[in-house]
This record gives structure tokens, C-alpha cells and sequence, in this order.
């Protein structure tokens, strides 16, 4: 049977209080209605990341969970079928595959919109590796960027509003570049890296060896520039903020202080920065979220918008993105 709108908000409340306290914490400052749509985009986007990844929520998934076992292509096909069911508005067994098909009935969000957030996934089931700083902004784009987009739709931005949409992906980049730069030494232990080849190749790191501790001196440059670019994404993200709802304003502006705080650490920290697996204590972000207040209440300092924004970076993929029936884009 079904479940009901309630049933599916509920869950959806529960994994991102599990998955991301930052995040919940951040939904509270939205309205009733758009903070019950910001749930049931995350539960969907964690539960496609869980998937992919073998995990639940970050962990080590349970015997039986949807995908858990299979290879990696196989759960991609596993993600897409869910998410495909969902468009179409038939029931798929899964309250967060489920709560993308109530969210579309809700809000006009829009069947590419999501197939570029697939996209991401199909790039890790891929092992695909940037080559060049083009190559990691792309990467982003899909996995964050795109996200970003919809959840403005959920916020009621107007899909005919490239501008505002266009920042609203800028501000998913940033906090991918962040990711990246904090997980250096967690990908690295999964066999994964993100930061360009070309830039470790500049660096004389050799392939693999990038956390061996005679490179981590090297490593620091080279992350300072990510964090230098996730500073000009975020900068762009806020001029687009400020056209938003007060409340959702305030919401956006905490999400960029605390998450945007991360690069920032680990720009601080320099070499040291994965001594320790960097986050924000819980009285930073009230802090930010404070400062986020006041910042809600001034119109941002202009920003232009990056070399590489939405739109570029889209075109960039959509000569060989596969789509949701199988086929590719020419």
C-alpha cells in the first residue's frame, strides 16, 4: 500500500536528521511547506548516494538494503529504475524513491533536472577521475551542483530563471569543492580521487601516493586554489540568495556559512588539515547561523558568475551523458 504524504515526510525527516545534522539543522529557518520538500529531496539524494556507495547514510549498509552487494553498475541500473518508477508516479516499495515522485507532483521540477544529478552517479560507478580543473567543476556540477538547482525549484524559483538557478548551482559547487578538499585522505583510502590529475602531476605526486606524508606539503597549494574557487562559487551564490524569501534567504545564507566554513578550515589548517577529519561544532554554527541573519538582512556584495557555471558545465557533459531510457546525448 502506498504510503501517505505524512508517512513519506516523516521518513525523510528521519534520514536527514541521521544523515546530515548541518543540513536539518539549516531547514528549521524555511517555512512549514518548504522545509517538509527540502526532506524529500534529501531523502531521495541520500538514498541514491547510499545506494551507489554500498552504505546507509554513510555507513556500512544493512544485510538486505536496496542494492547492498551488487556491483557498481548494477546499482546505478538500480537507482535509475527507482527513480524512473517514481517519475512516472508508481508506487516503488521506497519512501525516499517515493517522496521524488510526491516532490514532482508538487513542485515543477523537471525530468533533466534529475538526470543530471544521475549523471554524477554514473560518473563514480564509472571510477571516473578528473584530468583537469574543467573535468572536477563538471564532476561537481552533477553530484552538488545539480542538486542545487533543484532545491531552488523547491524554493520556488521560477525553472525559466537562468540566472537564479545558475547561482543556486553555484553554491552546490562550493560545497563540493569543500567535500573534496576534507576528504582527501578518506577518498584516498577508497581508492578514489578527486582533485585533477594534471594538478598532482604539477606537483610531481605521483599516482596513489598522494596522502604519503612527504607530499602533503605539495598537497597544500594546490587545495588552496580549490578552496580559492570555492570562494568565487559561493561569492556568486549569494548574489542569487538575496532574491529569495527572507526565511529561505536566511536558510541558504547558514547552509553557505557552515558549509563554506569547511574550506575555509581546511585552508586555515594548511598541512595539518587531515590530521583530524575537519567539521563545525555545534556553537559555530549557531554563530553562522547568526551572522547568517544579519548577512540575510543586507543586499550581498556583486559577484560575477564563474568562468564555468551551470550552463557551461552542462554542455560540457551532454555530448556523452547517458540518459534515463539507456541512450546517450548527442
Amino acid at each position: 500500500m502506498a504510503s501517505s504524504r505524512a508517512q513519506l515526510v516523516e521518513a525523510a525527516r528521519r534520514s536527514i536528521r541521521r544523515g546530515s545534522k548541518s543540513f536539518a539543522s539549516a531547514s528549521r529557518l524555511f517555512d512549514r511547506t518548504t522545509r517538509e520538500r527540502v526532506w524529500l529531496l534529501y531523502a531521495w539524494c541520500r538514498a541514491c548516494d547510499d545506494i551507489a556507495d554500498d552504505q546507509d547514510h554513510g555507513h556500512a549498509a544493512r544485510p538486505g538494503a536496496v542494492g547492498s552487494g551488487m556491483a557498481p553498475e548494477n546499482r546505478l541500473a538500480t537507482i535509475r529504475t527507482l527513480t524512473e518508477l517514481a517519475i512516472a508516479g508508481e508506487d516503488t516499495g521506497s519512501p525516499a524513491f517515493d517522496a521524488l515522485g510526491l516532490l514532482m507532483r508538487e513542485v515543477p521540477l523537471t525530468r533533466a533536472m534529475v538526470e543530471d544529478v544521475l549523471a554524477g552517479f554514473a560518473l563514480d560507478a564509472d571510477e571516473w577521475r578528473p584530468r583537469s580543473e574543467a573535468d572536477m567543476l563538471r564532476y561537481c556540477y552533477h553530484v552538488a551542483g545539480a542538486v542545487g538547482v533543484m532545491m531552488a525549484v523547491v524554493m520556488g524559483v521560477s525553472s525559466e530563471d537562468d540566472d537564479t538557478l545558475d547561482r543556486a548551482c553555484d553554491l552546490g559547487i562550493a560545497f563540493q569543492l569543500g567535500n573534496i578538499v576534507r576528504d582527501v585522505w578518506e577518498d584516498d583510502a577508497q581508492g578514489r580521487c578527486y582533485l585533477p590529475v594534471e594538478w598532482l602531476v604539477e606537483a610531481d605526486i605521483p599516482p596513489g601516493e598522494i596522502t604519503k606524508p612527504h607530499y602533503r606539503h605539495a598537497l597544500v597549494p594546490m587545495v588552496a586554489h580549490a578552496c580559492a574557487l570555492a570562494r568565487e562559487y559561493e561569492a556568486s551564490a549569494r548574489v542569487g540568495a538575496a532574491r529569495l524569501a527572507f526565511r529561505q534567504r536566511w536558510a541558504v545564507l547558514s547552509a553557505a556559512n557552515i558549509y563554506g566554513g569547511i574550506a575555509r578550515e581546511v585552508e586555515r589548517l594548511g598541512a595539518h588539515a587531515w590530521d583530524h577529519r575537519v567539521h563545525t561544532g555545534k556553537l559555530d554554527k549557531l554563530r553562522m547561523v547568526i551572522a547568517a541573519y544579519g548577512e540575510a538582512k543586507r543586499d550581498p556584495q556583486p559577484a560575477p558568475h564563474p568562468a564555468l557555471s551551470r550552463r557551461e558545465l552542462n554542455a560540457m557533459a551532454s555530448k556523452n551523458r547517458p540518459r534515463m531510457d539507456g541512450r546517450m546525448d548527442h
